[in-house]
Protein backbone atom coordinates (compact mmCIF):
# COMPACT_ATOMS: atom_id res chain seq x y z
CA UNK A 1 0.00 0.00 0.00
CA UNK A 2 0.96 3.14 -0.82
CA UNK A 3 0.30 6.57 0.38
CA UNK A 4 1.49 10.11 -1.53
CA UNK A 5 2.42 12.78 0.70
CA UNK A 6 2.47 16.43 -0.61
CA UNK A 7 4.02 17.92 1.97
CA UNK A 8 7.10 16.54 1.22
CA UNK A 9 6.23 15.81 -2.34
CA UNK A 10 6.95 11.94 -2.54
CA UNK A 11 5.37 8.58 -2.34
CA UNK A 12 6.63 5.95 0.28
CA UNK A 13 5.81 2.74 1.30
CA UNK A 14 3.14 2.18 4.40
CA UNK A 15 3.66 -1.18 5.56
CA UNK A 16 -0.08 -1.00 6.90
CA UNK A 17 -1.79 2.09 7.15
CA UNK A 18 -4.79 1.70 10.02
CA UNK A 19 -6.21 5.22 9.51
CA UNK A 20 -8.64 3.39 6.99
CA UNK A 21 -10.43 -0.23 6.72
CA UNK A 22 -11.93 -2.41 9.21
CA UNK A 23 -11.17 -1.49 12.76
CA UNK A 24 -11.25 -5.20 14.46
CA UNK A 25 -9.51 -6.64 11.40
CA UNK A 26 -6.25 -4.11 11.78
CA UNK A 27 -6.16 -4.55 15.12
CA UNK A 28 -6.83 -7.99 15.36
CA UNK A 29 -4.27 -8.60 12.70
CA UNK A 30 -1.60 -6.69 14.37
CA UNK A 31 -2.31 -8.19 17.76
CA UNK A 32 -1.88 -12.06 17.11
CA UNK A 33 1.52 -11.61 15.26
CA UNK A 34 2.90 -8.88 18.36
CA UNK A 35 0.88 -12.25 20.76
CA UNK A 36 2.87 -14.98 19.29
CA UNK A 37 5.89 -13.11 19.07
CA UNK A 38 5.59 -12.78 23.01
CA UNK A 39 4.67 -16.02 23.63
CA UNK A 40 7.79 -17.37 21.77
CA UNK A 41 9.81 -14.69 23.80
CA UNK A 42 8.32 -16.11 26.87
CA UNK A 43 8.78 -19.67 25.83
CA UNK A 44 12.69 -18.97 25.64
CA UNK A 45 12.79 -17.40 29.01
CA UNK A 46 10.22 -19.86 30.81
CA UNK A 47 12.55 -22.45 28.74
CA UNK A 48 15.34 -21.81 31.48
CA UNK A 49 13.64 -22.51 34.41
CA UNK A 50 11.72 -25.29 33.23
CA UNK A 51 15.27 -26.63 31.99
CA UNK A 52 17.12 -25.59 34.71
CA UNK A 53 14.66 -26.34 37.06
CA UNK A 54 14.69 -30.05 35.88
CA UNK A 55 18.08 -30.67 35.62
CA UNK A 56 20.06 -28.35 38.27
CA UNK A 57 17.54 -28.50 41.13
CA UNK A 58 15.30 -26.63 43.17
CA UNK A 59 18.03 -24.29 44.34
CA UNK A 60 19.22 -23.62 40.98
CA UNK A 61 15.04 -22.67 39.78
CA UNK A 62 15.61 -20.61 42.55
CA UNK A 63 18.43 -18.66 41.92
CA UNK A 64 17.17 -18.33 38.79
CA UNK A 65 13.82 -16.79 40.08
CA UNK A 66 15.52 -14.44 41.88
CA UNK A 67 17.21 -12.83 39.46
CA UNK A 68 14.63 -12.66 36.95
CA UNK A 69 12.64 -9.50 38.57
CA UNK A 70 15.71 -8.05 38.31
CA UNK A 71 16.43 -8.60 35.13
CA UNK A 72 13.01 -7.10 33.79
CA UNK A 73 13.71 -3.73 35.66
CA UNK A 74 16.71 -3.39 33.15
CA UNK A 75 15.38 -5.19 30.32
CA UNK A 76 12.07 -3.79 30.03
CA UNK A 77 13.37 -0.06 30.81
CA UNK A 78 15.33 -0.50 27.63
CA UNK A 79 11.70 -2.02 26.10
CA UNK A 80 9.90 1.08 27.38
CA UNK A 81 12.20 3.77 25.95
CA UNK A 82 11.55 1.90 22.54
CA UNK A 83 7.76 1.73 23.32
CA UNK A 84 7.49 5.29 23.79
CA UNK A 85 9.51 6.44 21.17
CA UNK A 86 7.03 4.05 18.82
CA UNK A 87 3.94 6.08 20.17
CA UNK A 88 5.98 9.14 18.35
CA UNK A 89 6.82 6.98 15.38
CA UNK A 90 3.24 5.90 14.43
CA UNK A 91 2.21 9.51 14.68
CA UNK A 92 3.97 10.98 12.23
CA UNK A 93 3.53 7.47 10.14
CA UNK A 94 -0.09 8.63 10.12
CA UNK A 95 0.59 11.59 9.15
CA UNK A 96 2.54 10.43 6.49
CA UNK A 97 5.79 12.89 7.41
CA UNK A 98 8.79 10.46 5.89
CA UNK A 99 11.54 13.22 7.11
CA UNK A 100 10.26 13.87 10.71
CA UNK A 101 9.88 9.77 10.98
CA UNK A 102 12.93 9.27 10.11
CA UNK A 103 14.72 11.82 12.16
CA UNK A 104 12.49 10.52 14.57
CA UNK A 105 14.23 6.73 14.48
CA UNK A 106 17.90 8.22 14.23
CA UNK A 107 17.55 10.15 17.37
CA UNK A 108 15.89 7.30 19.35
CA UNK A 109 18.46 4.90 18.01
CA UNK A 110 21.73 7.11 18.99
CA UNK A 111 19.99 8.20 22.43
CA UNK A 112 18.64 4.55 23.23
CA UNK A 113 21.95 3.13 22.22
CA UNK A 114 23.93 5.53 24.96
CA UNK A 115 21.51 4.74 27.58
CA UNK A 116 21.74 1.30 27.11
CA UNK A 117 25.33 1.24 27.65
CA UNK A 118 25.03 3.17 30.95
CA UNK A 119 22.61 1.06 32.00
CA UNK A 120 24.39 -2.08 31.39
CA UNK A 121 27.80 -0.44 33.36
CA UNK A 122 25.99 0.57 36.15
CA UNK A 123 23.37 -3.30 36.49
CA UNK A 124 26.99 -5.00 36.36
CA UNK A 125 28.12 -2.98 39.23
CA UNK A 126 25.09 -3.14 41.53
CA UNK A 127 24.00 -7.08 40.98
CA UNK A 128 25.37 -8.18 43.86
CA UNK A 129 24.11 -5.68 46.30
CA UNK A 130 20.67 -5.85 45.02
CA UNK A 131 20.71 -9.42 45.70
CA UNK A 132 21.42 -8.92 49.23
CA UNK A 133 19.15 -6.11 49.79
CA UNK A 134 16.30 -8.42 48.56
CA UNK A 135 17.46 -11.16 50.85
CA UNK A 136 18.75 -13.45 48.78
CA UNK A 137 19.59 -16.96 50.38
CA UNK A 138 23.80 -17.07 50.24
CA UNK A 139 23.40 -20.56 49.12
CA UNK A 140 21.62 -19.44 45.73
CA UNK A 141 23.42 -15.57 45.88
CA UNK A 142 26.35 -16.87 43.82
CA UNK A 143 24.42 -18.65 40.89
CA UNK A 144 21.86 -15.04 41.24
CA UNK A 145 25.02 -12.95 40.66
CA UNK A 146 26.40 -15.07 37.61
CA UNK A 147 23.60 -15.70 36.13
CA UNK A 148 22.09 -11.47 35.86
CA UNK A 149 25.72 -10.60 34.87
CA UNK A 150 25.72 -12.51 31.99
CA UNK A 151 22.03 -11.54 31.02
CA UNK A 152 23.09 -7.52 31.67
CA UNK A 153 25.91 -8.10 28.71
CA UNK A 154 23.38 -8.96 26.46
CA UNK A 155 21.24 -6.02 27.07
CA UNK A 156 22.58 -4.33 24.32
CA UNK A 157 20.75 -6.47 21.65
CA UNK A 158 17.56 -6.25 23.60
CA UNK A 159 17.97 -2.83 22.82
CA UNK A 160 19.13 -3.51 19.30
CA UNK A 161 15.69 -5.95 18.44
CA UNK A 162 13.28 -3.85 19.98
CA UNK A 163 14.22 -0.66 18.64
CA UNK A 164 14.16 -1.62 15.19
CA UNK A 165 10.80 -3.92 16.09
CA UNK A 166 9.33 -0.93 17.15
CA UNK A 167 9.91 0.60 14.04
CA UNK A 168 8.50 -1.74 12.13
CA UNK A 169 5.46 -2.07 14.54
CA UNK A 170 5.27 1.72 14.54
CA UNK A 171 4.17 1.18 10.49
CA UNK A 172 2.07 -1.34 11.51
CA UNK A 173 4.61 -4.52 10.63
CA UNK A 174 3.99 -6.78 13.63
CA UNK A 175 4.78 -10.11 11.56
CA UNK A 176 8.29 -9.49 10.67
CA UNK A 177 9.64 -9.32 14.30
CA UNK A 178 7.32 -12.51 15.16
CA UNK A 179 9.44 -14.57 12.60
CA UNK A 180 12.53 -13.71 14.85
CA UNK A 181 11.73 -14.23 17.14
CA UNK A 182 10.63 -18.02 16.78
CA UNK A 183 14.03 -18.54 15.04
CA UNK A 184 15.40 -17.20 18.76
CA UNK A 185 13.03 -19.10 20.32
CA UNK A 186 14.02 -22.05 18.91
CA UNK A 187 17.58 -22.12 19.06
CA UNK A 188 17.49 -20.65 22.71
CA UNK A 189 15.57 -24.01 23.74
CA UNK A 190 17.88 -25.82 21.75
CA UNK A 191 21.54 -24.26 23.40
CA UNK A 192 19.87 -23.81 26.68
CA UNK A 193 19.85 -28.43 26.14
CA UNK A 194 23.28 -28.23 25.08
CA UNK A 195 24.86 -25.94 27.31
CA UNK A 196 22.73 -27.36 30.62
CA UNK A 197 22.04 -30.50 30.27
CA UNK A 198 24.97 -32.13 28.36
CA UNK A 199 27.68 -30.07 29.13
CA UNK A 200 26.85 -29.15 32.70
CA UNK A 201 27.09 -25.48 32.60
CA UNK A 202 24.39 -24.97 34.84
CA UNK A 203 22.20 -20.89 35.19
CA UNK A 204 25.61 -20.16 33.41
CA UNK A 205 24.50 -21.82 30.28
CA UNK A 206 21.29 -20.62 30.33
CA UNK A 207 22.13 -17.14 30.69
CA UNK A 208 24.44 -17.85 27.35
CA UNK A 209 21.94 -19.58 25.63
CA UNK A 210 19.25 -16.06 26.43
CA UNK A 211 21.91 -13.78 25.43
CA UNK A 212 22.91 -15.67 22.00
CA UNK A 213 19.18 -15.78 21.20
CA UNK A 214 18.68 -12.61 21.93
CA UNK A 215 21.86 -11.30 19.92
CA UNK A 216 20.39 -13.73 16.25
CA UNK A 217 17.07 -11.51 16.63
CA UNK A 218 18.46 -8.56 16.86
CA UNK A 219 21.02 -9.09 13.88
CA UNK A 220 17.89 -10.86 12.10
CA UNK A 221 15.66 -7.47 12.46
CA UNK A 222 18.14 -4.76 11.93
CA UNK A 223 19.55 -6.34 8.52
CA UNK A 224 16.06 -6.81 6.98
CA UNK A 225 14.63 -4.07 7.77
CA UNK A 226 17.54 -2.51 6.42
CA UNK A 227 17.90 -4.33 3.29
CA UNK A 228 13.46 -4.22 2.95
CA UNK A 229 12.73 -1.09 3.80
CA UNK A 230 14.48 2.24 2.03
CA UNK A 231 12.91 4.64 4.67
CA UNK A 232 15.21 2.87 7.27
CA UNK A 233 18.18 3.13 5.34
CA UNK A 234 20.56 6.16 6.70
CA UNK A 235 23.54 7.49 5.49
CA UNK A 236 26.04 9.23 8.18
CA UNK A 237 24.39 12.40 7.32
CA UNK A 238 20.76 10.73 8.10
CA UNK A 239 22.57 9.45 11.54
CA UNK A 240 21.75 12.82 13.87
CA UNK A 241 20.02 13.27 17.23
CA UNK A 242 17.34 16.27 16.46
CA UNK A 243 17.39 18.06 19.80
CA UNK A 244 14.00 19.25 19.43
CA UNK A 245 12.82 15.50 18.90
CA UNK A 246 15.36 14.36 21.50
CA UNK A 247 13.14 16.18 24.13
CA UNK A 248 9.82 14.79 22.81
CA UNK A 249 11.15 11.82 23.21
CA UNK A 250 12.34 11.80 26.33
CA UNK A 251 9.17 13.13 27.38
CA UNK A 252 7.42 9.94 26.06
CA UNK A 253 10.35 7.42 26.26
CA UNK A 254 11.10 8.42 30.14
CA UNK A 255 7.51 7.89 30.86
CA UNK A 256 7.01 4.63 29.34
CA UNK A 257 10.33 3.11 30.51
CA UNK A 258 9.44 4.30 34.07
CA UNK A 259 6.33 3.22 33.48
CA UNK A 260 7.99 -0.71 32.73
CA UNK A 261 10.79 -0.26 35.52
CA UNK A 262 8.18 0.83 38.32
CA UNK A 263 6.55 -2.04 37.70
CA UNK A 264 9.70 -4.85 37.62
CA UNK A 265 10.52 -2.67 40.74
CA UNK A 266 7.51 -3.36 42.52
CA UNK A 267 8.07 -7.13 41.70
CA UNK A 268 11.94 -7.17 43.25
CA UNK A 269 10.08 -5.59 46.41
CA UNK A 270 7.61 -8.18 46.03
CA UNK A 271 10.35 -11.14 45.83
CA UNK A 272 11.84 -9.63 48.66
CA UNK A 273 8.29 -10.37 50.72
CA UNK A 274 8.84 -14.29 49.11
CA UNK A 275 13.04 -14.82 50.03
CA UNK A 276 12.31 -15.25 53.90
CA UNK A 277 9.70 -17.88 53.23
CA UNK A 278 11.84 -19.95 52.03
CA UNK A 279 13.58 -21.65 48.63
CA UNK A 280 10.45 -23.98 47.90
CA UNK A 281 8.22 -20.75 48.36
CA UNK A 282 10.91 -19.17 46.14
CA UNK A 283 10.95 -21.57 43.18
CA UNK A 284 7.13 -21.44 43.32
CA UNK A 285 7.10 -18.02 42.61
CA UNK A 286 9.56 -18.42 39.63
CA UNK A 287 7.36 -21.04 38.33
CA UNK A 288 3.64 -19.20 38.61
CA UNK A 289 5.83 -15.92 37.79
CA UNK A 290 6.40 -17.58 34.36
CA UNK A 291 2.49 -18.15 34.12
CA UNK A 292 1.70 -15.24 35.28
CA UNK A 293 3.82 -13.62 32.16
CA UNK A 294 2.06 -15.53 29.31
CA UNK A 295 -1.02 -14.20 30.85
CA UNK A 296 -0.17 -10.28 31.26
CA UNK A 297 2.15 -10.33 27.90
CA UNK A 298 -0.52 -11.41 25.28
CA UNK A 299 -2.71 -8.78 27.29
CA UNK A 300 -0.18 -6.08 26.69
CA UNK A 301 0.34 -7.43 23.01
CA UNK A 302 -3.23 -6.14 22.19
CA UNK A 303 -2.72 -2.96 24.13
CA UNK A 304 0.02 -1.89 21.82
CA UNK A 305 -2.28 -2.81 18.71
CA UNK A 306 -4.80 -0.56 20.42
CA UNK A 307 -1.43 1.94 20.96
CA UNK A 308 -0.60 1.48 17.41
CA UNK A 309 -3.92 1.87 15.88
CA UNK A 310 -4.73 5.24 17.83
CA UNK A 311 -1.82 7.19 17.57
CA UNK A 312 -2.76 6.62 13.99
CA UNK A 313 -5.48 7.22 13.82
CA UNK A 314 -4.78 10.81 16.13
CA UNK A 315 -2.05 12.17 13.66
CA UNK A 316 -4.61 11.54 10.95
CA UNK A 317 -7.36 13.28 13.08
CA UNK A 318 -9.70 10.54 13.25
CA UNK A 319 -11.77 10.62 16.26
CA UNK A 320 -14.67 8.68 15.00
CA UNK A 321 -11.92 5.49 14.12
CA UNK A 322 -10.47 6.00 17.76
CA UNK A 323 -13.91 5.63 19.44
CA UNK A 324 -14.89 2.60 17.79
CA UNK A 325 -11.13 0.95 17.95
CA UNK A 326 -10.87 1.29 21.97
CA UNK A 327 -14.31 -0.68 22.62
CA UNK A 328 -13.06 -2.99 19.94
CA UNK A 329 -9.88 -3.52 21.73
CA UNK A 330 -11.69 -3.63 25.45
CA UNK A 331 -13.34 -6.41 23.85
CA UNK A 332 -10.42 -8.33 22.69
CA UNK A 333 -8.75 -8.16 25.86
CA UNK A 334 -11.98 -9.77 27.84
CA UNK A 335 -11.75 -12.77 25.45
CA UNK A 336 -8.70 -13.21 25.44
CA UNK A 337 -9.36 -13.57 29.13
CA UNK A 338 -11.67 -15.97 28.81
CA UNK A 339 -9.35 -18.29 27.19
CA UNK A 340 -6.69 -17.96 29.54
CA UNK A 341 -9.21 -18.62 32.24
CA UNK A 342 -9.87 -21.92 30.73
CA UNK A 343 -6.47 -22.92 30.11
CA UNK A 344 -4.98 -21.91 32.94
CA UNK A 345 -7.86 -23.03 36.11
CA UNK A 346 -7.89 -26.44 34.12
CA UNK A 347 -4.37 -27.30 33.25
CA UNK A 348 -2.84 -25.62 36.43
CA UNK A 349 -1.16 -29.55 38.09
CA UNK A 350 -0.06 -30.03 34.49
CA UNK A 351 1.82 -26.66 34.20
CA UNK A 352 3.95 -26.98 37.47
CA UNK A 353 4.46 -30.34 36.35
CA UNK A 354 6.41 -28.38 33.82
CA UNK A 355 8.85 -26.63 35.97
CA UNK A 356 8.84 -29.62 38.70
CA UNK A 357 8.90 -33.53 37.81
CA UNK A 358 7.94 -34.70 41.15
CA UNK A 359 3.91 -34.78 41.12
CA UNK A 360 3.42 -34.53 45.00
CA UNK A 361 6.22 -31.87 45.37
CA UNK A 362 5.53 -29.05 47.67
CA UNK A 363 6.36 -26.66 44.97
CA UNK A 364 3.56 -27.92 42.92
CA UNK A 365 0.78 -28.02 45.32
CA UNK A 366 1.64 -23.80 46.48
CA UNK A 367 1.72 -22.98 42.28
CA UNK A 368 -1.70 -25.20 41.71
CA UNK A 369 -3.39 -23.01 44.43
CA UNK A 370 -1.84 -19.64 43.28
CA UNK A 371 -3.30 -20.78 39.75
CA UNK A 372 -6.41 -21.56 40.01
CA UNK A 373 -7.39 -18.19 42.28
CA UNK A 374 -5.58 -16.09 39.62
CA UNK A 375 -6.97 -17.75 36.40
CA UNK A 376 -10.05 -15.20 37.59
CA UNK A 377 -8.13 -12.81 38.76
CA UNK A 378 -6.56 -11.97 34.83
CA UNK A 379 -9.57 -9.92 34.06
CA UNK A 380 -8.65 -6.88 35.53
CA UNK A 381 -5.20 -6.81 34.09
CA UNK A 382 -6.66 -7.21 30.92
CA UNK A 383 -9.20 -4.21 31.73
CA UNK A 384 -6.22 -2.20 32.58
CA UNK A 385 -3.93 -2.87 29.47
CA UNK A 386 -6.75 -2.38 27.37
CA UNK A 387 -7.36 1.75 29.09
CA UNK A 388 -3.54 2.35 28.90
CA UNK A 389 -3.38 1.60 25.61
CA UNK A 390 -5.62 4.35 25.11
CA UNK A 391 -4.21 7.10 27.17
CA UNK A 392 -0.65 6.14 24.96
CA UNK A 393 -2.41 5.73 21.75
CA UNK A 394 -3.48 9.38 22.89
CA UNK A 395 -0.18 10.52 23.70
CA UNK A 396 -1.22 10.83 27.40
CA UNK A 397 1.54 8.22 29.24
CA UNK A 398 1.90 10.26 32.26
CA UNK A 399 -1.60 8.60 33.26
CA UNK A 400 -0.53 4.87 32.72
CA UNK A 401 2.73 5.78 34.88
CA UNK A 402 1.00 7.10 37.98
CA UNK A 403 -2.04 4.17 36.99
CA UNK A 404 1.31 1.63 37.41
CA UNK A 405 2.91 3.16 40.21
CA UNK A 406 -0.60 3.26 42.38
CA UNK A 407 -1.49 -0.39 41.07
CA UNK A 408 2.41 -1.70 42.04
CA UNK A 409 2.81 0.27 45.33
CA UNK A 410 -0.64 -1.11 46.89
CA UNK A 411 0.44 -4.68 45.53
CA UNK A 412 3.51 -4.67 47.82
CA UNK A 413 2.19 -3.10 50.71
CA UNK A 414 -1.04 -5.84 51.06
CA UNK A 415 2.03 -8.43 49.78
CA UNK A 416 4.11 -7.79 53.04
CA UNK A 417 0.72 -7.69 54.92
CA UNK A 418 0.00 -11.07 53.78
CA UNK A 419 2.45 -13.13 52.55
CA UNK A 420 4.16 -13.53 56.08
CA UNK A 421 0.36 -14.94 57.09
CA UNK A 422 -0.74 -16.32 54.01
CA UNK A 423 2.11 -17.48 51.63
CA UNK A 424 1.35 -17.72 48.02
CA UNK A 425 -2.03 -17.24 48.52
CA UNK A 426 -1.53 -13.70 50.09
CA UNK A 427 0.68 -12.64 47.24
CA UNK A 428 -2.37 -13.90 44.82
CA UNK A 429 -4.75 -11.72 46.90
CA UNK A 430 -2.15 -8.90 46.73
CA UNK A 431 -2.14 -8.62 42.86
CA UNK A 432 -6.05 -8.75 42.93
CA UNK A 433 -6.29 -5.75 45.46
CA UNK A 434 -3.49 -3.75 43.43
CA UNK A 435 -5.68 -4.03 40.27
CA UNK A 436 -8.54 -3.14 41.85
CA UNK A 437 -7.13 0.39 43.08
CA UNK A 438 -5.28 0.57 39.26
CA UNK A 439 -8.56 0.18 38.04
CA UNK A 440 -10.18 2.63 40.38
CA UNK A 441 -7.87 5.34 39.51
CA UNK A 442 -8.38 4.95 35.72
CA UNK A 443 -11.78 4.44 34.67
CA UNK A 444 -12.95 7.88 35.86
CA UNK A 445 -9.65 9.62 34.10
CA UNK A 446 -10.18 7.65 30.86
CA UNK A 447 -14.21 9.09 30.82
CA UNK A 448 -13.50 12.28 31.07
CA UNK A 449 -10.72 11.89 28.84
CA UNK A 450 -12.72 10.53 26.09
CA UNK A 451 -15.38 13.07 26.98
CA UNK A 452 -12.83 15.73 26.44
CA UNK A 453 -12.09 14.66 22.67
CA UNK A 454 -14.88 13.29 22.02
CA UNK A 455 -13.96 10.03 20.89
Amino acid sequence: MQKYNKKIGCVFKLITDMTKGNIPKHLVGFAIPLILGNLFQLSYNAADSIIVGRYVGTNALAAVGTANPIMNIAMFFIIGICMGASVLMSEYFGQGDKKKLKREISTTFIAGFIFTVIIIISCIILTRPILLMINTPIKILGDATSYLRIIFCGLVFTFLYNVYAATLRSMGDSKTPLLFLIISSVLNVVMDIIFVVYLHMGVNGAAIATVTAEAISSVLCISYACIKFPVLRFSRKELIIDKVLLKITINYSWVTAMQQTCLYVGKVFVQGSVNPLGVEAIATFNAVNRVDDFAFTPEQSISHGMTTFLAQNRGAKKNERIKQGFWYGMKIESLYWLIILVVVYFGAPYIMNLFVPERDSKVVELGVTYLEMMAFFYLLPSWTNGIQGYFRGMGDLKITLRSTFIQIVGRVVFTYLLAPKYGIVGVALACLAGWIIMLAYEIPLCIKHRKTYRC
